[in-house]
C-alpha cells in the first residue's frame, strides 16, 4: 500500500468511529454514554436505544429547570438548571419511559436492546 491509501484508510476509520460514538452505538470495549439534550422544552432525541450498563446523560440547554423522571418515579435526575448535567446508569429492570416533573408534556423513552 502507498502512503495516500494508508492515510485514506485511517481517515475513513476515524470518521466511522466518530459516527459510532455520536450515535451511541455499542462498543466492544464496554458501556457507552448516550447524550440527551433538553432544549425547547423537549428531550432530544425523544427515544434512545441503550444496553444494560450504558449511561444516559441529560444536559439542560433551556433557561427553565427540568428533570428526567421515570414514570413510576423509580429514578430521577433531580432538578437540572441551565447547563447542568445528570447521569443515570441503565439497569435491566429500569423504567423506560420518563417525563419532566415541571413540564409533564415533555416525554422520553428508553429502549433496551
Amino acid at each position: 500500500m502507498n502512503a495516500s491509501t494508508t492515510r485514506r484508510a485511517v481517515l475513513i476509520g476515524a470518521a466511522a468511529a466518530a459516527a459510532a460514538l455520536k450515535t451511541g452505538a455499542a462498543s466492544a470495549s464496554g458501556p457507552v454514554t448516550h447524550i440527551v439534550r433538553i432544549k425547547r422544552f423537549a428531550f432530544v432525541p425523544e427515544q434512545i436505544k441503550v444496553n444494560v450498563g450504558d449511561t444516559i446523560q441529560w444536559i439542560n440547554e433551556d433557561l427553565a429547570p427540568h428533570t428526567a423522571t421515570a414514570d413510576d418515579f423509580e429514578w430521577d435526575t433531580g432538578e437540572l438548571v441551565q447547563n447542568q448535567v445528570a447521569k443515570v446508569v441503565v439497569t435491566d429492570d429500569m423504567q423506560t419511559s420518563y417525563f419532566c416533573v415541571f413540564h409533564p408534556h415533555m416525554k422520553g423513552r428508553i429502549v433496551r436492546v
